[in-house]
C-alpha cells in the first residue's frame, strides 16, 4: 500500500530537521511499498518554511506545502490531503512527540483488522498533569456526546484510507473529531497503543491556552453534534 505522511508544522524550526529525518528513517527502512513526506508550512514566521524547502530538495520523498496566512491545524493538514498521493494517509505532530516507528504498525493493523481508520492511543504520556487531566476531560464529554467511542482523539498519529477523504467535511478544528467524522460517513475506526515522547525543543504551537480550547471545543463539538443529527440515513433496494 503506498503512503503519503502529512504533517503541519507552524513555527517548529527546532524541530523540523529531527522530526522529518526520523520519519525517513523509519520508512526506508521498515515500509514497503512507495511513500512520500509533506511537510506543509502553516504560515511560520520563523526559520520553518526555508528548512522545509531544504529538506524537499535533498531528499526525493519529501514534498514542500506552504499554506498562508497561518490557518490552523485542520487548514494544514487539509491542504496536505489535497495533494497527497498515496493510497493510505497517515499524520502525527512536528513536535517530534509520536515516534514515527508506530507508523508501519498502525498501517499493519490497518489493513489485518479492515478498517478505514486506525487511530493511535498514547500510553505513558509526557505531558504535564493539567494537560493529562483537561485531555481526559474532553474526551470523555466528546464520547458522551458523540458515542465515538474513542479514547485518545487528541493523538495526531493516525493512518486511514484516502478514498474516505471524499466524504469528509472539513472545517476549522475538525482534525479534533476526524474519528467521529469518519464514523458519520459510514467508515469503519479502530484504536491501538502508541508510544509518547517529551517535545524535542519549545512550547505546543497549536491549540492555545487551556481556557480556549475548552470553549472551542465545546463550540465545535454542538456543531459536530447538530451535523451528526442531521445526517441522512438511508439504503437504496437492489
Amino acid at each position: 500500500m503506498n503512503l503519503s505522511i502529512i504533517i503541519p508544522f507552524f513555527n517548529e524550526e527546532a524541530c523540523v530537521v529531527n522530526v522529518c529525518s526520523e520519519v525517513n528513517q523509519v520508512l526506508s527502512s521498515q515500509l514497503l511499498g512507495q511513500w512520500e513526506l509533506i511537510m506543509v508550512n502553516d504560515g511560520s514566521t520563523d526559520q520553518t518554511r526555508e528548512l522545509i524547502n531544504e529538506l524537499a530538495a535533498r531528499f526525493e520523498h519529501f514534498r514542500a506545502v506552504h499554506i498562508h496566512p497561518n490557518s490552523g491545524q485542520s487548514a494544514a493538514l487539509n491542504a496536505g490531503f489535497r495533494v497527497a498521493r498515496g493510497d493510505a494517509i497517515g499524520t502525527l505532530d512536528g513536535d517530534g512527540q509520536n515516534d514515527p516507528a508506530d507508523i508501519p504498525n498502525l498501517l499493519r493493523a490497518m489493513q489485518t483488522h479492515q478498517v478505514d481508520m486506525m487511530c493511535g492511543v498514547r500510553v505513558s504520556r509526557s505531558d504535564s498533569s493539567i494537560r493529562k487531566i483537561s485531555s481526559r476531560t474532553a474526551n470523555w464529554v466528546r464520547s458522551a456526546v458523540l458515542n465515538d467511542q474513542i479514547t485518545d482523539v487528541g493523538c495526531a498519529m493516525r493512518v486511514f484510507r484516502r478514498h474516505c477523504l471524499d466524504r469528509i467535511y472539513f472545517f476549522k478544528n475538525a482534525h479534533r473529531f476526524f474519528p467521529a467524522l469518519f464514523q458519520m460517513a459510514g467508515y469503519s475506526v479502530s484504536e491501538m497503543p502508541v508510544r509518547h515522547r517529551p517535545r524535542i525543543a519549545g512550547n505546543s504551537r497549536y491549540g492555545g491556552g487551556i481556557r480556549s480550547r475548552l470553549f472551542a471545543g465545546l463550540f465545535d463539538l454542538y456543531g459536530v453534534y447538530w451535523m451528526k443529527s442531521r445526517l441522512l440515513r438511508y439504503n437504496i433496494d437492489k
